[in-house]
């Protein structure tokens, strides 16, 4: 059935009576704030496009309340606002905001949208239509991954999927006070480990910057009221000083003809917090929790030349710190990130950091790739690295056979990370990882070379192949005939298109010993009068742990699988019908090794724990932390703070697993806890501190390492404690200490 749909120039909308008349009012209000931020020239056939699918979604969402109580269509037009004023998209993208999730949530389709939308709206809506268990019969191990994997696939046919979903995301995060516990820390995991990192990928770096924000808002309440709290002591005295800073900076600028604008800007709770935890810090030890940032207004063609000429109006009055000087005018970031990083000392004696960019650097750096549209005209490298990072993702998809969790975690190594440029040996530039080795350049440049790298000439000296690569490095790949892919070599790898390239040599190699290997093989079976079925190999590679047939083949040509290797397996099946009917029932594939093995693992963690749960060493939580449960079948539930590292990644890959818990306090139970503490290197520092740990509180030390360095001494010390109150009152009186300097909590596992 087609619906019929009211005139775009008809002075009222048409709504369903579900609605009432104050909803309604709201509602074309919120359609006005719409037109009013779609900037650029608008189309009579768009405006109507748009005010259809207004329509269309009211229609659709009729009956639909969001957790709030408010009614479902606020979310797609707040969405659609979002692309049209903080994105700055067009009609199609707008269209395709307000009707995200019509597919997802009602029961019209895709080919439905086609026809009244048309196409493209119709491939974005599936794109970013969700996957459900039905999709994979309930089989799937992680529906998370199996959906980043959709939108990473999309997103490489189409741009704008990401560009709707990350604000659709955004949307979620800024109302997501009506949601369970559980569910904030499912979404909010999501958007930390893949949404917010690819805003900064794609330039939007105010969208990821709030992303993240409303992340630690969530996933670790404490800290970010703390932070809030300790920036509003702050602010005023900071914001003082960098308007003292600016007063000749402003001056001189305009003697030399420059027109620029000058911002101080704060740092956001999650940013400080990256650094604080990142480097021991607290927030007085982070000089650039306030930001001077200078905009430019010049021509495209005169940008470099007045950015330089503004650094060095700053060096006439303050002293740089060269060390911290970061250049992306001549270096791009791949989202198309131009700026010059400089610190200076101030008169007061701290360190300023400044941000000298022009207009147009500035917009790119907040509104990311559909800012590129503005400035289509200047074919620059910025431009060129944002195509050369979407070309990637198509490699990555298009070579990766893994599981969706492999896939995910892959691209994010790849791709979310930072990156080095090099050099080939004629001067071309290439973008890499940070941390990527030579063999990961020779697989950059063709699988063949990868193949049969075995070193490189790195700035004319010869280095191997695991040698790790630097910014401006210029690399001349070394290849010999004899050289042949190996398994050792996924060592030497961190781009999942090398590991692929190099997974699909070994795989091509190893075939060419297919036949020497199966006449061995059949040798063997013929000598324990087994047939040589297709079952009975299988059986051999599943017992040996081996990943297929090929490299069965492959180890008994070389000799490295034997007579004695195979005999024992099928004696014991001979000993045991029933565990054969079992294996030829359900072990016709190889099993894991590496997840056997972790399983083994985990049951000798959790022997004798009747409670039911573990406590994570990798973050090791105690009463009175916030906490999050993690469950997974057969497995004793994972008890994990919720802004640890492991517990992220989990709950952003099996939101369904978390389960509400809550700690009930009890006095029989100690929990490791890490102090780091730097103090003065001095004679009874140790004594001291052993007295007040062992004698004032009589803690049951677990480790102690002291390190001394200079006038410093470095102490990371683990106890047990009972709960979080108990601890706190440690913290403060080591504090009180004359010699102590620093106290902070740690996890155990990073100085492990």
């Amino acid at each position: 059935m087609r619906i019929k749909f009211a005139s775009p120039n008809a002075e009222n909308m048409n709504y369903p009576d579900t609605y009432s008349k104050e909803e309604q009012l709201e509602m074309d209000k919120q359609y006005d704030v719409l037109l009013k931020a779609w900037n650029g020239v608008k189309k009579e056939a768009d405006v109507e496009l748009v005010k259809k699918a207004y329509e269309f979604a009211a229609l659709a969402h009729k009956d639909a309340r969001r957790k709030s109580g408010e009614p479902y269509i606020f979310h797609p037009i707040a969405v659609a606002i979002i692309v049209a004023q903080e994105i700055g998209m067009g009609a199609t993208s707008i269209t395709s905001a307000l009707l995200h999730d019509v597919v997802e949530d009602t029961d019209y389709t895709v080919e439905y949208i086609s026809k009244e939308f048309g196409p493209k709206v119709a491939r974005v809506v599936k794109g970013l239509t969700k996957l459900s268990s039905i999709d994979f019969q309930n089989s799937i191990e992680s529906i998370q991954a199996e959906n980043y994997r959709k939108i990473v696939n999309t997103m490489s046919e189409d741009i704008r999927v990401i560009l709707v979903k990350l604000a659709d995301r955004l949307h979620n995060m800024r109302t997501l006070d009506s949601m369970a516990h559980h569910k904030q820390l499912k979404i909010a995991s999501e958007t930390v480990s893949f949404y917010a990192p690819l805003a900064y990928r794609l330039g939007l770096y105010a969208i990821k910057s709030e992303l993240e924000n409303l992340c630690l808002k969530y996933i670790n309440p404490q800290v970010y009221n703390s932070l809030s709290k300790q920036l509003d002591e702050i602010r005023e005295d900071k914001i003082k000083e960098l308007e003292e800073f600016c007063e000749p900076i402003k001056k001189e600028l305009i003697n030399i003809g420059i027109k620029a604008e000058l911002k101080i800007l704060e740092r956001s709770q999650s940013s400080l917090w990256e650094r604080m935890h990142k480097f021991g810090l607290s927030i007085d030890e982070i000089y650039d929790a306030f930001v001077l940032r200078i905009i430019i207004d010049c021509p495209i063609e005169e940008e470099k030349i007045k950015c330089w000429q503004t650094f060095g109006v700053l060096t006439m009055f303050y002293r740089p710190n060269n060390s911290r000087l970061r250049d992306w005018l001549s270096f791009p970031k791949t989202n198309g990130y131009e700026s010059i990083h400089a610190v200076f000392m101030s008169k007061q004696g701290n360190w300023i950091e400044t941000q000298i960019r022009t207009q147009k650097m500035d917009i790119v750096a907040e509104r990311g790739v559909m800012a590129y549209l503005k400035y289509k005209n200047d074919v620059n490298a910025a431009e060129n690295s944002l195509k050369s990072w979407l070309d990637n993702v198509i490699d990555l998809t298009n070579s990766s056979d893994s599981s969706a969790i492999e896939f995910i975690n892959s691209f994010k190594l790849d791709l979310f990370s930072d990156e080095i440029f090099v050099f080939t040996p004629k001067g071309e530039m290439k973008r890499m990882p940070k941390g990527a080795t030579v063999l990961d350049f020779a697989y950059m440049i063709h699988s063949e070379i990868g193949n049969h790298c075995i070193g490189a000439n790195v700035n004319k000296k010869l280095t191997t192949i695991d040698y790790v690569l630097n910014m401006g490095d210029q690399v001349e790949v070394i290849t010999s005939q004899y050289q042949h892919p190996q398994e050792k070599n996924f060592d030497f790898l961190i781009t999942s298109l090398a590991k692929s390239r190099l997974k699909a040599g070994i795989k091509d190699y190893r075939k060419s010993f297919k036949e020497n290997g199966k006449d061995k093989l059949r040798e063997f079976l013929d000598r324990l009068n087994v047939e040589f079925t297709k079952p009975n190999r299988n059986l051999v590679v599943d017992k040996l742990g081996l990943a297929g047939r090929i490299d069965l083949y492959y180890y008994v040509a070389i000799g490295k699988i034997g007579y004695h290797d195979v005999e024992p397996v099928f004696k014991e099946v001979q000993n045991n019908s029933n565990t054969l009917l079992k294996i030829l029932t359900f072990g016709l594939v190889g099993s894991n090794n590496k997840t056997e093995k972790a399983k083994t693992e985990k049951t000798k963690v959790t022997e004798g724990n009747d409670l039911g749960y573990t406590i994570s060493t990798c973050c090791n939580p105690i009463p009175g932390d916030d906490v999050v449960a993690i469950t997974f079948p057969n497995e004793p539930v994972q008890i994990h703070r919720p802004d640890c590292p492991k517990a992220i990644q989990l709950m952003s890959q099996y939101g369904k697993n978390i389960v509400k818990a809550k700690w009930q306090f009890s006095e029989d139970i100690a929990f490791l806890a890490t102090l780091k503490i730097s103090g003065v290197n001095k004679m009874g520092f140790g004594s001291e501190l052993f007295s007040v740990l062992s004698g004032d509180f009589k803690l049951d030390l677990y480790s102690i390492k002291m390190q001394s360095e200079g006038g410093m001494v470095d102490v990371t010390v683990s106890f047990y404690v009972n709960n979080l109150r108990q601890l706190e009152t440690v913290i403060d009186r080591l504090r009180k200490m004359e010699l102590v300097k620093k106290v902070m909590r740690i996890d155990r596992n990073i100085e492990s």
